[in-house]
């Protein structure tokens, strides 16, 4: 499940994302989540499958929801009070709630394919440089 957490200027949504991804990926679920602006929705609607609309937006909701009706997307108007919630378990709530409780587990680790790392690799001996 892909959620966009929209709010006027991306720096509250940020914070609401990154807990909703951390309660999510706490509870074994296969959410991803990420920030978005009023000005950028129009794009950003077409990889999410919910939209999360901070409470300050409520003047836009009905252009939000039309827009995302369009593209088979759930929204859902946030609370006043849900930046008080820390750990992002109240706002998954809401996810679930709203998309009648969808989403899968994550993949067991040894399920996902090993990939090679772009980190270089750094030798314990000094007279050697790093290498990718």
């Amino acid at each position: 499940m892909r959620i966009l957490v929209v709010c006027g200027a991306g720096a509250s949504s940020t914070f609401v994302a990154q807990r909703v991804r951390h309660a999510a990926h706490a509870e074994g679920l296969d959410y991803s989540a990420f920030a978005g602006t009023e000005q950028s929705l129009p794009i950003d609607l077409d990889a999410a499958d919910v939209v999360l609309v901070g409470p300050h937006l409520g003047h836009a909701l009905a252009r939000i929801e039309r827009d995302a009706a369009a593209r088979g997307t759930t929204v859902v108007l946030l609370p006043p009070d849900i930046f008080g919630d820390r750990d992002g378990t109240r706002t998954l709530a809401l996810v679930r709630a709203a998309t009648g409780g969808h989403g899968g587990p994550l993949p067991a680790a040894d399920a996902v394919a090993p990939h090679a790392s772009t980190e270089p690799h750094l030798s314990a001996d000094p007279d050697q440089t790093a290498t990718s």
